[in-house]
Order: structure tokens, then C-alpha cells, then sequence
């Protein structure tokens, strides 16, 4: 019996109309594991969730994953694109009454946004994925402890500031839920996620600053001595129900984001809950000189590597190899630098059509051959002792037609007006990514996508609240790290993205982008004449800081195709 048989199955023994699985794990983690979706969806993209009925089943997804959930998903799974249909929307079109969920898999705010009071949703213990497949963790390593010279502040510094938050809004005690934000607190890393350096653990801060540290208790072994804080309690997630119940306070804070309606619940049944929002993701957004000095060293480290496999492709001549042989050689280059970890993401390595797929990732049954004609996009990123990267860039083959470079220009004019643009008089996202757009607009072309999110300090590859799309308006401040990624996408045909890292600067007052990344842009897939001066100057002006940073670590053969290229 398939997956989805079973499931329909459950859904009659216990009198249920639906069944609603979404991305995320219990730890809302940026890379779920388990992959529930994935296991009965076969859609292997970072964001959506499935309603599974007796009759139909559907996929819900955003515009980045249109494409690729139609060729992953399409067969059993109905498509829908959010935000132009929600849930609620279908559900209330056929009368469904009783929709079954996880109650640890979902926040509040998350069922308020795509769900409403016209049936009745039924939190189910046990998962239903679960009951048929469980796929184990086989990580089973230590937390560890960051040094503070690499961090630039110290767990201390970091709970003083916390408290006086707290104190400001009059709330007693809060729930740290989202494992990010405790990793930064008490500056720990660990090894339960993939891609990211993220323990899965959990806190809880009261008024007197007494910690109760929730996490697999296996795991604390090399920490329990290295916190250097007097006042914390190493618990296991079981003993969260016994711990608020000896707390002394009235009030919590949670978190809207990553506080499930498992927790919150209990939460509710005992304080009053004065806020939904948890402070530490605006504190860990504005990264200090000691982090974004580790990101500045990083990013040479990572440039090193893809300039090298840059040089290596377009110079090769042999087009036999293919999307998965490319992904290992860019991994190879990575891999000789010995402060390299492992990916930060699943390496995207499209060539042709499925250069179109925003988020594509190659597997033995896509794999697609290189052709000379082919334009290859490829994102990429890795971990490092102590940065995290993610760049993307596109590159051809042979003479590219007028239209492609065309194309690719005006995305790349579209990246050159992001980390241009003044921020002293321009310092919100949805502003800035109006004019990322302004070029390939101007043509009648766009894409599905937001220009740039944040990026975390040796931790996860996204992270808010700041970024720069249509939705997005908060205010970017001093030590920000975002990522500027403008592309274009022609289905079927070829995509274009162009992503550098950046940072936020202060001069003088003034508020200037910098670049992070470190890696040439393909010449050959620019039209220059469409190019202003300043544009032209810009592009110069990169090409040498590239050179500079990055020729010191090459051969003799990639400096002198390096230098040609400014």
C-alpha cells in the first residue's frame, strides 16, 4: 500500500476530512529533518506543505517552486501557488469539517494566516508520516562551544541585554523555541542539522535570569562546563511541563515564528502571554566587527575555491561531464581549504532547462549532460570555521546570443543598482528590490523570487527579519548581511542569477553596501553597451577587489585569465 493509501486511510479511523503536512520539523529548523513532506510528496524544495483529502490531494508552494513541484509532485499532487490561493480558500469550496494536524508542526500564527474557524482543526499526537515511515537521526554528536575572540561577545553580555528587552516590555520570562536564536545566545553550535551548524535545542529565561536548558541530555557533555554561566539547567524536553510549573512569574514571551501550538498551549493554560515576538532575532541580525572580520576571511577562502572551478570550466574543453560531476568538482575545490565544512546548502547545478528551475537540485534520474550551448547556473555555499557563504553564478559556453546577454545584463544592472544604492536615503528591502527589478522591467521581464535575504554568522544560510523582496520592509541597519540575487527564469529554456553576499558599513555617518563575495562574473555574457559609466565603473572597481583578494592563492595560468577579465 503507498504512502498517500495509508494516510487516506488514517483519515477514516479517525473520523478526519483532511490531513495537512507541512515542510518544517518540530524545531521549525530551516532544513527539516524528518522530510515529511518530501517522503509522501516526492517535492524536495525548502517551503510548503501538502493537504492530503480522500479525494484529491494538494501541494501548496510559492513562485520559486512552481516548476519544480509540477515535475516532482505533479502526477499525484495539485498544484497551488501561494500567496494567489490559500487553504482556506479550497476548503471552504468543498465543505471539508474536520482537518487533522500535528500540533508540533504548526505555530498559531501559521494556522490563523492559512486557515479559519468554518471547520474544525483537530491536533492529532500522533504524526501521521510517522506512523508509517520514521526516518532516524543518525547524528548523535556533541554540542560545542564557540570561542569568544571569533564571536566578538560573550554569552553574559548577551543575557544583560536580553533581560533589559524583557524588563523594557514588563514581560517575567520567555521561551526561546527557535534552536538559531538559543545557538546565538549562548554561543553554542552543534551538528543535528544538515547544512547548518544549529543544535536542536530550546530555552527557557525567567526574571531572576535562571536558564533551563531543554536539549538531548547525550549531547551536552563538552558545554555543561564551557557556559560560563552559574545560573543554567541542563533539562531534557521532557521536563518542560514540571519546569513552568515551578516558575515563578506571571508573563512569556514567545516566539510567533518557531513556537509550535504544542508548546503555546501549555504556556497559555498557566501565564499570560504578553508577546509574540522573540527579541534575539533582531539582536543577531546586526553582526559585530569580530563576525563580519570571520566573514571577510571566509568569503576569500570560499572565492579561492570558486574562482578555481570557474577558471577550471571555462577553460576545459571536454563537455562530457555533467550537473552531479560538476557539483563534486566545485565540492573538491572546497574541501582543499581545511577550515571547510560542509555545504551551507544543497548545491543548485543546472544546466539548460533546468538552469530554470530556481531551486533545482540534481539527482541521478534530472542529471542532465553539459552542452556548448548550454548556459550552467550554479549556487553554492559552504560552512567554514567560523562564515557562511552562498553565491551564485551563470556562465556559458560559447558565443551566447544578443537576447541572452541582453538578459543577463539587465540582471546584472539589477545587482549593480542593489549594492549601489544609497542607503541613507533608501534603507528598506521592498525599496531597494524595486529597483533590482527596474532594468529587466523595463523589457517586461521579472522574477518570482525576493532579491536577497539575510544571512546568519556560521549559522543558518537564511535568516530575518531582514532581507530585501516586495514584502519585506524592515530597516536595514549597520552590520547587516543580506544576499543580492536578482535572475530571470524562461522555463524550459535557461536561467540567469547573479548572487554576491553584502554587508551593511558605516563611514562617516554614511551607511554604504559592501561586498562579502569574492568571484568573477562571467565577460562573455555581458553586453556592455547597455552598461552606464557609473555601472561600468562599478564592475572595474570589483573585478580588481576580486583580484587583489583572491590572485595571492592561485596558479600562474588562473591569474593571467583573472586579470583579463578587468
Amino acid at each position: 500500500m503507498s504512502k498517500l493509501l495509508k494516510i487516506k486511510k488514517m483519515l477514516t479511523s479517525h473520523g478526519l476530512d483532511a490531513y495537512i503536512i507541512p515542510k518544517n520539523d518540530e524545531f521549525f529548523n530551516e532544513y527539516a529533518f524528518p522530510d515529511r513532506l518530501k517522503t509522501v510528496t516526492n517535492f524536495s524544495g525548502s517551503a510548503g506543505f501538502s493537504i492530503i483529502t480522500n479525494n484529491l490531494n494538494y501541494l501548496f508552494v510559492d513562485g520559486r517552486y512552481l516548476i519544480q513541484s509540477k515535475l516532482e509532485s505533479g502526477k499525484n499532487f495539485k498544484i497551488v501557488e501561494i500567496p494567489y490561493n490559500y487553504p482556506k480558500d479550497i476548503l471552504n469550496s468543498i465543505k471539508y469539517k474536520k482537518i487533522g494536524y500535528d500540533p508540533k508542526l504548526f505555530t498559531s500564527s501559521t494556522l490563523e494566516r492559512y486557515f479559519d474557524n468554518k471547520y474544525q482543526l483537530v491536533p492529532i499526537k500522533k504524526n501521521f508520516v510517522d506512523e508509517i515511515y520514521s526516518e532516524k537521526n543518525k547524528k548523535n554528536k556533541f554540542f560545542y562551544k564557540l570561542d569568544d575572540k571569533f564571536v566578538g561577545e560573550t554569552t553574559l553580555s548577551k543575557i544583560d541585554k536580553l533581560s533589559k528587552i524583557l524588563k523594557k516590555n514588563k514581560c517575567d520570562s520567555i521561551f526561546i523555541s527557535a534552536p538559531e536564536n538559543v545557538a546565538w545566545l549562548l554561543n553554542i553550535r552543534g551538528h543535528d542539522n544538515p547544512s547548518s551548524p544549529i543544535p536542536n535545542v530550546r530555552l527557557i529565561i525567567d526574571k531572576e535570569k535562571n536558564i533551563y536548558f531543554l536539549s538531548d541530555l547525550k549531547k551536552i557533555k563538552k558545554i555543561k562546563n564551557k557556559i560560563n554561566y552559574k545560573k543554567i539547567n541542563f533539562c531534557s524536553f521532557e521536563n518542560f511541563f514540571d519546569i513552568i510549573q515551578k516558575l515563578k512569574t506571571t508573563s512569556f514571551t514567545i516566539d510567533k515564528l518557531s513556537c509550535s501550538v504544542f508548546y503555546e498551549s501549555l504556556i497559555q493554560s498557566n501565564f499570560v502571554i504578553k508577546s509574540f515576538e522573540d527579541p534575539i532575532y533582531h539582536l543577531k541580525s546586526i553582526k559585530n566587527k569580530f563576525e563580519i572580520e570571520s566573514m571577510k576571511s571566509t568569503h576569500i577562502k570560499d572565492g579561492v575555491a570558486l574562482t578555481k572551478f570557474l577558471y577550471w570550466i571555462k577553460q576545459d574543453k571536454n563537455f562530457g561531464f555533467d550537473e552531479l560531476y560538476l557539483e563534486k568538482k566545485l565540492e573538491k575545490f572546497r574541501r582543499k581549504n581545511k577550515d571547510y565544512l560542509y555545504p551551507s546548502f544543497n548545491t543548485i547545478a543546472g544546466s539548460g532547462p533546468n538552469s530554470a528551475i530556481i531551486h533545482y537540485r540534481s539527482s541521478k534520474k534530472t542529471n542532465r549532460k553539459i552542452y556548448k550551448s548550454d548556459i550552467f547556473l550554479c549556487d553554492s555555499g559552504g560552512q567554514y570555521k567560523y562564515g557562511t557563504t552562498d553565491v551564485t553564478r551563470t556562465v556559458c559556453f560559447s558565443k551566447p546570443s544578443s537576447r541572452i546577454k541582453e538578459i543577463f545584463t539587465r540582471v546584472l544592472k539589477g545587482h549593480i543598482a542593489v549594492v549601489t544604492n544609497n542607503l541613507n536615503k533608501i534603507n528598506k528591502g521592498n525599496l531597494i528590490d524595486k529597483k533590482a527589478r527596474k532594468s529587466l522591467k523595463a523589457i517586461k521581464l521579472d522574477y518570482g523570487h525576493g532579491t536577497g535575504h539575510g544571512v546568519g554568522f556560521f549559522s543558518n544560510v537564511h535568516e530575518g527579519p531582514q532581507a530585501i523582496s516586495k514584502f519585506n520592509s524592515i530597516q536595514l541597519r549597520e552590520g547587516m548581511i543580506v544576499s543580492n540575487e536578482p535572475g530571470y527564469y524562461e522555463e524550459g529554456k535557461f536561467g540567469i542569477r547573479i548572487e554576491n553576499l553584502i554587508y551593511i558599513e558605516k563611514k562617516k555617518n554614511k551607511l554604504k553596501f559592501k561586498n562579502l563575495t569574492l568571484a568573477p562574473i562571467d565577460n562573455d555574457l555581458i553586453d556592455k553597451k547597455l552598461l552606464t559609466s557609473k555601472e561600468k565603473d562599478y564592475l572595474l572597481k570589483y573585478n580588481l577587489e576580486v583580484y587583489k583578494y583572491i590572485s595571492p592563492y592561485l596558479n600562474r595560468s588562473e591569474k593571467n585569465w583573472l586579470l583579463k577579465l578587468v
